[in-house]
């Protein structure tokens, strides 16, 4: 794990979005309001509030940016970069 010390909030959201990738960050607090906060604006597929998980097969996986392959796999969501979506509307009176 790397660490970097930071002065605030703004600083380490600056410093982690500061890079061509994306796929997971981690948050370490025990504020959850804050927590929240700074993962909202994370450029990262996933991020983990004081853990390291990619979570389970319920929840999609994949990257911002230049990490992965653009797909999210796992989950519902994968099935989306596999398929073409098409919606076809018929009047049949």
């Amino acid at each position: 794990m790397a660490v970097i010390a930071v002065d605030d909030d703004e600083q380490a959201i600056n410093v982690a979005n500061d890079t061509d990738y994306g796929l997971q960050a981690s948050v370490f607090t025990r504020d959850i309001t804050r927590a929240h906060r700074i993962a909202r604006r994370l450029e990262a597929g996933t991020v983990s509030v004081n853990c390291y998980s990619e979570g389970d097969n319920t929840t999609p996986f994949g990257g911002f940016k230049q990490s992965g392959f653009g797909g999210r796999d796992k989950s519902i969501y994968a099935y989306d970069q596999y398929v073409e979506k098409k919606t076809v509307w018929i009047d049949l009176s």
